[in-house]
């Protein structure tokens, strides 16, 4: 039965038993300040680095290296990562060979710090080069690029060998730097294709470098392999380019656990009034404490003007004969009757109440 038939019956029927008729409102989603909507989860924030003291990570984070020990990394091969901890950094060492962490991540938050090394002959992609691997696959570029020129693509900040970052904040050599990195996984079809590829947001030394940029695939040296599907969670990854870097203070933060829940879609049934039932309601109403509320017919509804504002706000729908409903705001007036007639109002917002009385 459509929706048509249904308002058409309602209707028929109400008029056969000399109801008044009722309509129904189709509310969607959360309404303004709406007291029933779930509050956010509570996370502590970290602690702010300095260039002598790495900070901390927030409480909700996967501490990947805290300046103690290489327990959540490991070599590609599976054996233990074997690069130098001291004096609360990791450092790449000879022989050491990429590392990445022994839990996957997906659509994640990453924070990281380095610095590259003092190399004076050095030059381009061999002065202070390193990167880290998203997802093993995608690739955000770590170089010295203080005055260290080389091919756009591969600079610091760069998506490598696809796309540079919008501008160049690096730090001198042996200051510390940090990445703080917002990517979203790709998302691939049941058959393999892809649907969505994936994007990143970076702030470089708290500047803006990336935003939602997208991965063209997978990143590679003078190549641009297509996306293939993989699995949703992947780990994350350091390269030994042979340079002595160092990293500090890595924490990531699993974006996938946090959902907003869903909006309501709820049915209200509201009443039709007349303009003259409406007039009974009309007035200003106050408390001592200097809350004002006018009530005035507008467009036949009933519409509210807060405090001596002359400007109109929302307008209010009947649920009952004296409790009035905002479509879109989380607002309800409920009507005080006593033997003069209507002498007073609450008006609850958020769940927050007021009382007031007719003047």
């Amino acid at each position: 039965m459509n929706n048509k038939l249904i308002v058409l019956l309602t209707f028929i029927i109400a008029c056969f038993f000399g109801i008044m008729p009722v309509f129904a409102q189709l509310g969607v989603g959360w309404k303004v300040h709406d007291a029933k909507r779930p509050k956010p989860t509570i996370v502590t924030p970290g602690s702010e680095s300095t260039q002598e003291k790495a900070g901390t990570a927030p409480s909700d984070a996967v501490v990947l290296f805290d300046g103690t020990d290489l327990s959540a990394w490991q070599r590609f091969d599976g054996s233990p990562a074997a690069w130098k901890v001291e004096n609360g950094y990791m450092e790449v060492v000879e022989g050491g060979g990429s590392i990445k962490t022994l839990e996957g991540f997906g659509d994640c938050q990453i924070h990281i710090e380095w610095s590259t090394p003092i190399m004076p002959n050095a030059s381009g992609q061999g002065n202070g080069n390193s990167g880290i691997y998203l997802m093993d696959h995608y690739e955000i570029q770590m170089l010295n690029s203080f005055e260290n020129e080389t091919y756009a693509d591969g600079q610091a900040a760069a998506v490598y060998g696809q796309t540079p970052p919008l501008v160049n904040s690096s730090r001198a050599p042996r200051v510390w730097q940090t990445y703080d990195i917002i990517f979203h996984r790709p998302r691939f079809s049941e058959l393999g294709n892809l649907r969505k590829p994936a994007t990143v947001t970076v702030f470089h030394n708290g500047v803006l470098v990336h935003y939602n940029t997208e991965f063209m695939g997978p990143t590679d040296w003078q190549d641009r392999p297509p996306y293939k599907q993989h699995a949703e969670k992947l780990p994350i990854a350091l390269q030994d380019h042979g340079n002595p870097m160092r990293f500090r203070n890595i924490w990531v933060r699993d974006l996938e656990q946090y959902k907003r829940p869903e909006a309501p879609i709820t049915n209200i049934q509201y009443l039709e009034l007349t303009e003259d039932d409406l007039s009974d309601y009309e007035g200003t109403y106050s408390n001592e404490s200097g809350f004002s509320l006018t009530v005035k017919e507008r467009d036949g509804q009933l519409g509210l003007f807060f405090g001596k504002s002359k400007n109109f706000k929302y307008l209010i729908y009947p649920i009952t004969k004296y409790q009035f409903s905002a479509k879109y705001v989380d607002s309800t007036i409920d009507f005080r009757l006593s033997s003069r007639g209507i002498d007073g109002l609450t008006w609850t917002m958020g769940g927050t109440e007021i009382k007031a009385d007719r003047e």
